[in-house]
């Protein structure tokens, strides 16, 4: 995990535009420059949390951090042309991950591994109220994660209906849909979207899909974890397109 740490070294990199994934600021601090800090973090939709100082050392692994740290992410990102170039080069139909705020790190990087695994040839992720790529993600993927293009963008909504103008169809996973992930012709330029842990796909993501899948389920839970739910399906993808 990048951190930059203090009060001067974070503000200078909020004004630089330093990509930030959030801020963690010691509840006991005060001063005209926290005050501008979070100022800046609220202005550019950098989430903060407020959090005791101890956790903050932790984090920081320095007691010298002048309680505020910044969390960078430590992976660079491609725009939305360049995964759809990735596949030109290929010769083969866009294949595609939407996350749609995934907060686990582990999740985010177990779904990055499978997506190598099964030829996506991008994903894309929101620029807020999602797991930062960072070296957690880096070690549950197996090290996929450096290599696997993405791209982050300020609005998943708009960002479907961009990849609808370029005849992408966008299937969403959802356990209440009428319809199998096994009934769906994948063998087309597709994003496959995958929700939240716990809420899933937000409703206007939702709304926005040309799809809904399930997957059949037996037992007392009412859903898989988004990472094995997302496997299962981005198989499918695979199945349908070298044996269609």
């Amino acid at each position: 995990m990048n951190i930059i740490t203090g009060r001067k070294p974070v503000l200078d990199a909020l004004k630089a535009n330093t990509p930030i994934d959030k801020l963690m600021i010691a509840q006991n601090s005060h001063g005209e420059v926290i005050d501008e800090i979070m100022k800046i973090a609220r202005q550019k939709n950098i989430p903060y949390k407020m959090s005791p100082s101890d956790q903050i050392n932790r984090t920081a692994q320095t007691p010298n951090n002048q309680g505020v740290l910044a969390i960078i992410g430590t992976k660079e990102f491609s725009d939305i042309s360049q995964l759809f170039d990735i596949a030109k080069e290929k010769n083969e139909k866009p294949f595609f991950l939407i996350f749609d705020e995934i907060e686990d790190v582990h999740n985010l990087g177990a779904l990055i591994r499978t997506a190598v695994c099964t030829g996506a040839h991008g994903g894309i992720i929101p620029k807020h109220h999602n797991a930062p790529v960072n070296d957690t993600v880096v070690k549950t993927s197996a090290g996929a994660s450096l290599n696997f293009p993405m791209a982050r963008v300020t609005n998943i909504a708009a960002t479907i209906e961009e990849l609808k103008e370029e005849g992408v169809w966008i299937v969403g996973t959802e356990m209440t849909a009428q319809q199998s992930f096994t009934d769906v012709d994948f063998d087309v330029p597709v994003a496959l979207v995958i929700g939240n842990e716990g809420k899933g796909m937000r409703r206007l993501v939702k709304d926005k899909c040309d799809f809904l899948v399930k997957i059949p389920m037996k037992g007392n839970f009412e859903s898989l974890n988004a990472s094995v739910a997302g496997a299962i399906v981005m198989y499918e993808v695979l199945r349908k397109r070298n044996f269609k």
